[in-house]
């Protein structure tokens, strides 16, 4: 059974951070995600799920033709994103949930995408065995988040930070989704990393 407490205070540690976030996320995107968003954004297809869809960064990325769903555990953060979506004319459909227990029927979408959200949820495999039960055979699980480096000075100093990033703000800096990802039953067409080894982009598909 996944924490409710820890979904509870995410939900109003969000909710306090959703005029801000924008303007904070700003200042370090280009720097640790590059143009990985728009690339998230650009591989989804079809009915598309967006877990934590936040403020809606992701929403002017998406191409014309993707029937777009939203969730988020924070009233805040969606409402922050209703407006982002309306000032660019996005249509979406945005609900308040939890990843790990999606509102959904089972093969119901095509993508189900997640930018910057793994390292705060807190049962990542039952959020992944959420997302392959929504997602029809051969559709897309799209992830971009940051991870454990591969490198062994930058993988020690997040262990040395985690358990602060994590008593304080929720965020595991240290977790591992690949192994994850292929232990529930997708088959990973592509993995790649940036920024020395802390961010991981992975596109994989529910096998048909």
């Amino acid at each position: 059974m996944h924490d409710q407490r820890t979904v509870r205070e995410l939900a109003r540690q969000y909710d306090r951070l959703a005029g801000q976030y924008d303007a904070a996320m700003d200042r370090i995107e280009r720097w640790l995600l590059g143009d990985w968003r728009a690339w998230a954004a650009h591989q989804a297809i079809g009915w598309t799920l967006e877990i934590a869809i936040g403020t809606g960064r992701t929403l002017p990325s998406y191409r014309p033709g993707i029937v777009l769903i939203g969730i988020d555990v924070s009233l805040g953060m969606l409402r922050v994103a209703h407006r982002r979506a309306r000032a660019h004319g996005r249509p979406v459909t945005l609900l308040r949930a939890d990843a790990q227990a999606l509102p959904l029927r089972d093969a119901s979408v095509d993508t189900v995408l997640s930018i910057l959200s793994l390292c705060t949820i807190p049962d990542v495999q039952q959020a992944l065995r959420e997302a392959y039960r929504v997602l029809r055979p051969g559709g897309r699980l799209i992830l971009v988040e940051h991870v454990r480096s591969d490198r062994r000075l930058l993988e020690l100093a997040q262990r040395l930070i985690e358990p602060l990033s994590v008593r304080f703000a929720h965020d595991h800096l240290a977790r591992e989704p690949l192994p994850m990802v292929v232990a529930n039953g997708f088959q990973v067409l592509q993995e790649q990393r940036r920024l020395a080894g802390i961010v991981q982009r992975i596109l994989a598909v529910k096998p048909s």
